[in-house]
């Protein structure tokens, strides 16, 4: 909303200025017309032919200036056109409506029934797997994505999704954030807590942010998110835990994103019989029911997990899905005689 608002003020800013030299170049032509001896011309209705054409270097030459003061001014016109027609009308109004038409046949807006829902702000592996399941649990979502091919790629992946930017209380607003259940914040620290504190001054739902940084954690909050998700401090935790985690039954560290579906991540142990496979053929999914949506290597969490991928000793997995599906797979994921 803000953008919108600031490009609205440019435009109107640049318009008004436009127009202001316009104006100021039609009086100059009048004083040039009376000065040359042109009468006939010395009129507003000629002044503002005789100006546009020559801003638009079009220049049909029905009426031309003949003094050297009026082909001074008449070269200076046409150059002040350059920036002033292609600056202003080809940017702020050309283009933008060029491109308003291409986006035309992508969706803004969710459907106005669209009640008791999730609003998920932003798209990675992580929220493809979330989707899955989801799916698979027959709740409704609807997310948020600001690049337009990948908005028409997962709508051809019968994925719902909508066009648009994802902290403007527009945006947020055509997602039915007021009848929403909850909404999770998938971007980049700084844009999450923009989306928090939009989200925040429209509705009271529960509101979940991803956070990359930990010492962030804390101004999610402060911006109103209801729980914040850090998976470099849950890492440390099932780090800290690592060696007793094989003999506790229970399903530990879990964040729950709502009734039934959480998120974990589960170390694999050395006498896991994952390890040496790789992710195709530790068929995870088809033995547990749970996805694996991200994977610690090297210190590093990634969402980009390859088929090939080996299942190492030291590996992280993060996994998303019901309790009873993370728990096969934290079996899996420690020794097995």
């Amino acid at each position: 909303m803000i953008k919108r608002h600031l490009w609205h003020m440019t435009l109107l800013r640049s318009v008004t200025g436009a127009l202001a030299i316009i104006l100021f170049y039609m009086l100059l032509f009048i004083r040039i017309m009376i000065h040359e001896g042109q009468t006939a011309h010395a009129n507003l209705y000629d002044a503002f032919y005789w100006v546009i054409t020559t801003l638009t270097t079009v220049g049909y030459g029905d009426i031309t200036v003949t003094s050297p003061l009026g082909k001074i001014f008449s070269v200076f016109v046409q150059l002040s056109g350059i920036p002033l027609v292609f600056g202003i009308l080809f940017t702020l109004i050309i283009i933008p409506w060029m491109e308003k038409m291409i986006h035309s046949n992508i969706p803004t807006k969710a459907q106005k029934n669209l009640k008791d829902h999730i609003i998920i702000c932003g798209y990675n592996r992580l929220i493809e797997t979330l989707i899955e399941e989801l799916n698979g649990n027959n709740v409704p979502y609807i997310l948020i994505e600001e690049d337009p091919e990948l908005v028409k790629d997962l709508l051809k992946r019968n994925i719902h999704a909508i066009f648009g930017a994802v902290h403007e209380e527009e945006t947020l607003k055509y997602a039915n954030i007021r009848d929403a259940h909850f909404l999770i914040a998938n971007r980049s620290d700084e844009m999450n807590a923009n989306i928090v504190l939009t989200a925040r001054n429209i509705s009271d739902l529960n509101i979940i942010a991803m956070v990359e940084d930990r010492s962030n954690k804390k101004y999610l909050k402060y911006a109103g998110a209801t729980s914040v998700v850090s998976p470099k401090e849950m890492f440390g935790r099932f780090i800290g835990r690592k060696a007793a985690d094989p003999f506790v039954n229970r399903l530990t560290g879990a964040t729950e994103f709502f009734e039934g579906v959480s998120i974990v991540e589960l170390p694999i142990y050395p006498k896991s019989p994952l390890v040496g496979k790789t992710m195709k053929n530790a068929a995870i999914r088809e033995k547990t029911g749970a996805n694996v949506v991200g994977m610690w290597k090297g210190g590093s969490l990634t969402f980009i997990i390859r088929s090939d991928e080996v299942i190492k000793d030291n590996s992280v997995l993060l996994a998303i899905g019901s309790s009873e599906q993370l728990s096969r797979l934290k079996k899996l994921t420690q020794y097995m005689e």
